[in-house]
């Protein structure tokens, strides 16, 4: 009788072991080291990467779960871009640490980010996805079948999400990138210092 109380306990306290908070700037080291184990070295040459280097995301959409020792277990961040002269955002990428698949922690993600999202006034999300996963929150390809990415991309994974009723009418062309361009960070002034002795250095 003991056991079957204790085990639907933990496995509820392991599901609530994360929250969703605002990302800081003292998670960019671990949410790197995230993507690159969930997308592999090449994630950077990817097409939807074309969307985001040199730029900032929306203000407020990048996101992240943390445990309750403060490790991060997940991020996704969202993109201003315009689909074929329609203002959207661009969800990507999202991420979940293999230690938390199962506990909740990318449906929570989506689930904050489409609501902050919406909050702010944003009439659409698009992303580039697998349609069985992100079907459940909505996303389709009925209206992203003239739309096309700056690069090689599957068609069928181009999916869109009307957060305004309308928002992707009509939208045709190619999605490039509106976000703020990243600020350059200034320099730091350089001292000189007395030279190492580094003996057979490469």
């Amino acid at each position: 009788m003991t056991a079957k109380r204790n085990t639907p306990v933990a496995l509820i306290r392991d599901a609530a072991a994360f929250a969703i908070r605002a990302e800081r700037a003292s998670d960019v080291v671990a949410r790197e080291a995230l993507l690159d184990a969930c997308f592999g070295a090449n994630r950077h040459t990817r097409t939807c990467q074309r969307l985001r280097d040199g730029r900032a995301p929306a203000e407020g959409l990048s996101l992240a779960a943390a445990r309750q020792d403060g490790r991060l277990v997940g991020t996704v961040r969202l993109w201003h871009v315009s689909a074929g002269g329609r203002s959207a955002l661009m969800l990507g990428p999202l991420a979940v640490d293999d230690d938390c698949r199962g506990l909740g922690v990318g449906a929570a993600l989506m689930a904050r980010a489409l609501a902050v999202a919406k909050a702010r006034g944003h009439g659409a999300v698009i992303l580039l996805g697998d349609g069985p996963y992100y079907v459940r929150y909505g996303f389709t390809a009925a209206k992203t079948g003239e739309l096309s990415l700056p690069g090689a991309f599957e068609r069928e994974r181009l999916l869109g999400l009307e957060l305004v009723e309308g928002a992707l009418d009509g939208a045709w062309g190619i999605i490039v990138p509106t976000g703020a361009p990243l600020k350059a960070k200034a320099a730091r002034p350089r001292t000189r210092k007395a030279p190492l002795a580094v003996p057979h250095a490469a």
